[in-house]
């Protein structure tokens, strides 16, 4: 019944956002036609049931034009935004999958290491800021470090891992922590305020990925050829990009850290991209490249 509910709420929620603005009846018309409707209208209580359950849930408030009578979402802040859109797209692609069963023979999805089992735990301390103790295993130790107490501040989801950014207690520092490589995570009870200095996006602003505490932040220019170039363009690196094109190429201009992460991606890319400056990442790729030819020479 839950998840049933949650289809209705996100049902609703896709369709305002779609109209910008739309009356009762449109959306009447709609719910008719959708399979959760039955052909039925949905009931002047249940929508406004709906707007509130919204509200408390997702902090996402549908509004009512008086001079027009049509409801609309007030769309907040850019971040909100994005969150709002990455959920519409993973329930679509979840409820899709789910009603494709009969041909799952013919769908192939990646293994990812999973977040579920520790992911409502970070979410409640995020929403009343308590505190967690967990034991935290990343792959560059042989053990575990043990009773990690930490203040979460957010969380990211990077090339498929969720991640949670805090303040580890112990070191007074903040952290970078993958929820995969987590064990007996808990609540610890004790509550805590976020620095009124901290601000979620600027941590990342000037990273590729998770790494943010290495360097100063560089010009990076990057020559693709034609066919690469639309790739960054559909999809760029890092929301500082900016393209200069030419005929048979264009140079991708980016304001980064240089990171191990970042040399990595821009390693996947081989020969299909050309690193211009600064002359320390030039230096860094091309000491990986050796290092990998190295593995096969005789």
């Amino acid at each position: 019944m839950a998840r049933d509910l949650l289809s209705r709420y996100l049902w609703l929620i896709d369709l305002i956002k779609r109209y910008g603005k739309v009356s009762r009846s449109v959306i009447n018309e709609h719910w008719r036609k959708s399979h959760l409707g039955n052909g039925q209208d949905m009931p002047r209580r249940t929508f406004y049931n709906y707007r509130e359950a919204i509200a408390q849930l997702f902090d996402i408030e549908i509004l009512c034009d008086t001079s027009t009578y049509e409801y609309y979402i007030d769309e907040g802040s850019a971040q909100q935004e994005n969150v709002t859109a990455w959920l519409l797209d993973s329930t679509a692609t979840n409820n899709m999958i789910t009603a494709s069963r009969d041909i799952a023979d013919k769908v192939f999805l990646e293994n990812v290491p999973s977040a579920r089992g520790f992911l409502p735990i970070v979410m409640e301390s995020l929403r009343g800021n308590i505190a967690l103790t967990l034991d935290y295993h990343p792959y560059t130790r042989s053990r575990a470090t043990k009773g990690v107490e930490l203040e979460p501040y957010f969380t990211k989801i990077f090339k498929q891992r969720w991640y949670v950014v805090g303040r580890n207690v112990k070191d007074d520092k903040i952290k970078t922590y993958a929820l995969d490589r987590m064990t007996d995570v808990r609540l610890s009870g004790r509550t805590f305020a976020v620095p009124d200095d901290f601000n979620a996006a600027e941590y990342f602003k000037d990273a590729f990925g998770i790494i943010v505490d290495q360097g100063e932040v560089k010009t990076i220019r990057i020559q693709a050829g034609a066919t690469q170039a639309k790739y960054f363009r559909a999809l760029p690196l890092h929301p500082s990009q900016q393209e200069y094109a030419h005929d048979l190429y264009s140079i991708f201009e980016y304001r980064m850290r240089i990171t191990p992460d970042l040399v990595n991606e821009l390693l996947s890319y081989g020969s299909r991209i050309t690193v211009l400056s600064p002359a320390e990442l030039k230096a860094a790729i091309t000491t990986e490249l050796r290092r990998s030819l190295s593995n096969y020479e005789a």
